[in-house]
């Protein structure tokens, strides 16, 4: 098994206390054990949502992607209206997936590295009435930080009858996310980025009217996905109520219960300033040192969870690293995909100092003469 240090922008490096509960025995999802710790884990998924007792959490066995066919197949019919923003390679496929299920999407594209204008967005919502509008908290390919706040401002101002939907994949943990506050309609993330979990869990919760209009949707063309099954599923187990559709990962909702926890003894708002101090460290020494340029146009739009930055050699980078025991990652974004690499900086990278694993990082940068 590889001792390698793993700085991509998920899966990351997982804690002994989640790399632990992912290796305990298999049980029953019915017993009592296992119930009360899918309701704890549960209780802490709406923590760190900054969500209250009338938002709906829902954890199932799947990738982040699951929670865009949650969105296109619950909380939007075909020909129905979707605005999306797009910042890059999974804005991008959040709207193929609309498209899939027969949905009219209408696309505002950022200038590459940098956000959606609110003026764009303001307009499109003056011009049509959409059904729902997705906002990219952090897409992973370019290293773009939308400013969800704002942009909740403004569909409240406009068209407040919009549901707004937070793909907050590479956002949960690392950035500020306030799902009551800013009127969020559902957020959807996965378990192997900020939460330090390992990949195969799509976290995600809804707000009261979100899972209004799941219930009350009369068409279902989804099966696993639908809403109308899960979320008595959810609600039960929450109560520590047994309850089935499917089955639960039950190791990997163990590993989460230790993740969340973790981050919750940690503090969250805490471990979120963390990760901004440690991303704005880490990006001054490649824009300052060493003189490269990163993907994100500016400081504001800069994700504090990953970095994404010109060189020159990527895949010789990427070679010199892996040769040094640092695995990153390449570009994804199909304009600049062979001009860039990503480097990762979440949960344990991050926050366990004792690790020094971004030094470790930074040292090598050096001497692969990018």
């Amino acid at each position: 098994m590889s001792t390698d240090i793993l700085l991509i922008p998920g899966p990351i490096v997982i804690s002994k206390r989640v790399q632990d509960a992912l290796g305990t025995p298999s049980v029953a999802h019915t017993c009592p054990e296992f119930v009360a710790k899918f309701s704890d884990t549960l209780k802490n998924t709406r923590r760190l949502f900054k969500a209250g007792d009338s938002a709906q959490p829902v954890v199932l066995a799947g990738s982040g992607t699951l929670g865009w066919d949650i969105t296109a197949s619950n909380l939007i019919c075909p020909e129905e209206k979707a605005l999306v923003l797009s910042t890059g390679f999974f804005s991008d496929s959040f709207a193929d997936c609309l498209t899939a299920y027969g949905a009219e999407v209408r696309k505002l594209n950022a200038p590459l590295g940098d956000v959606v204008p609110l003026d764009e967005v303001r307009s499109a919502l003056k011009k049509d009435a959409y059904k729902l509008i997705t906002i990219t908290h952090v897409d992973t390919s370019t290293a773009v930080l939308s400013d969800v706040k704002s942009i909740c401002e403004v569909v409240k101002e406009i068209s407040p009858e919009t549901l707004i939907v937070v793909d907050a994949v590479c956002s949960a943990g690392c950035e500020t996310l306030d799902f009551d506050a800013w009127g969020i309609d559902y957020a959807l993330t996965a378990s192997q980025k900020a939460l330090g979990a390992p990949p195969g869990l799509s976290i995600s919760m809804l707000s009261q009217r979100a899972t209004r209009v799941a219930l009350q949707k009369e068409e279902q063309h989804t099966f696993f996905t639908s809403l109308k099954k899960w979320i008595p599923i959810m609600q039960n187990y929450e109560k520590r109520q047994a309850s089935y559709f499917a089955t639960p990962a039950v190791q990997l909702v163990n590993a989460l219960k230790e993740s969340t926890g973790e981050i919750l003894e940690y503090g969250l708002d805490k471990r979120i300033e963390k990760h901004r101090e440690v991303s704005e460290w880490f990006k001054s020494h490649l824009t300052g040192a060493m003189g490269l340029k990163l993907v994100s146009a500016n400081d504001a739009v800069s994700a504090h969870g990953l970095t994404a930055v010109y060189v020159k050699d990527p895949p010789a980078a990427i070679s010199a690293l892996k040769a040094r025991g640092i695995v990153i990652a390449g570009g994804i974004h199909k304009d600049i995909k062979g001009e860039y690499i990503r480097i990762g900086h979440m949960g344990e990278s991050a926050c366990n100092d004792s690790l020094k694993h971004l030094q470790k990082c930074i040292d090598a940068l050096k001497q692969a003469a990018l």
